[in-house]
């Protein structure tokens, strides 16, 4: 694996903290998304992540700031990806956002250019052909606060080269990840075949009005000892994400998720309550309830 230059397309919550993550660990790193308006709140949000960092890793400001000058920005994909080893791909999770995000990218990628998607659901080889490199397209899946919850997923197609597999492992390690070979597609991975179920189970209940956010996230956390329950958990992932998994299900033809994207778009989204990235989700922040000393004693 001889990867220098990084390409990280998509500055959401993970996209953000995939590229501060990747140039903490001295890579050089470009941040592309679709405009200056998300440029500038990509800046904005990982500057937020220096204090966590401080926090959870001891970092010094010193390296802090180094890594945040090994980061350059752009709106602009050709020069986002000049000279990129490697593109980690994290735009909306929506099939035709995605197909035709790759459709440009292989135009103006350089010929030695990996492509990894990041996607949390769907499947590399729904995206392959659209890459014009199958050969050099897999998937490299991680957990949110990827700095503390250092899981790496490298998940192939059948068509992936077993090298670009093995190099994509190492690149994991490299950033400071534990990296999780899967050797067959998976939607979902390891990790959200087993937390998407809890979450929609949790969502379910509030949608048929079982109770509320609060009870259920108590429920969770006093019976199993778990830090956080399922809408907490949504926060910190993002509603718009949990809208867009919802809301693919129903089109496709499952009503109670047609029904639950609804409620989500219409009591969350649309009132700007998007999690904890917008200060409101299912809790406000900072100090959600689910944090004071007597929430776990009512």
């Amino acid at each position: 694996m001889n990867y220098k230059n990084i390409t990280v397309a998509g500055s959401g919550v993970l996209g953000s903290q995939i590229a501060f993550q990747t140039a903490y660990s001295g890579f050089n790193v470009s941040v592309y998304d679709i405009n200056d308006e998300a440029i500038e709140r990509a800046k904005e949000r990982i500057s937020k992540l220096k204090p966590r960092y401080q926090e959870d890793l001891g970092a010094s400001q010193q390296e802090l700031d180094a890594a945040y000058n090994r980061l350059s920005f752009y709106s602009d994909l050709s020069q986002a990806v000049t000279d990129a080893d490697l593109v980690i791909e994290a735009v909306p999770e929506v099939v035709d956002i995605k197909i035709d995000f790759y459709q440009k990218l292989g135009q103006v990628a350089p010929e030695k250019t990996v492509f990894a998607t990041n996607t949390s659901t769907l499947l590399p080889s729904q995206f392959a052909e659209a890459t014009g490199r199958p050969e050099k397209f897999l998937a490299l899946h991680f957990a949110n606060e990827i700095w503390k919850n250092n899981t790496a997923e490298v998940m192939m197609h059948p068509g992936t080269d077993k090298k670009v597999f093995d190099d994509l492992l190492e690149f994991a390690k490299a950033i400071g990840m534990v990296a999780l070979p899967l050797y067959k597609e998976q939607p979902g991975y390891i990790l959200n075949s087993l937390l998407v179920p809890f979450l929609e189970a949790g969502q379910m209940l509030l949608m048929k009005e079982v109770a509320d956010p609060e009870t259920i996230d108590k429920t969770w956390m006093i019976a199993t000892g778990a830090p956080k329950g399922p809408f907490a958990i949504l926060d910190i992932v993002g509603i718009t994400t949990a809208y867009n998994i919802a809301n693919a299900k129903g089109e496709a033809g499952v009503p109670q998720f047609k029904e639950l994207a609804n409620l989500l778009k219409t009591e969350y989204i649309d009132k700007g309550k998007l999690g904890v990235a917008t200060g409101e989700g299912f809790y406000k922040y900072p100090n959600p309830s689910y944090e004071q000393p007597g929430f776990l004693k009512e």
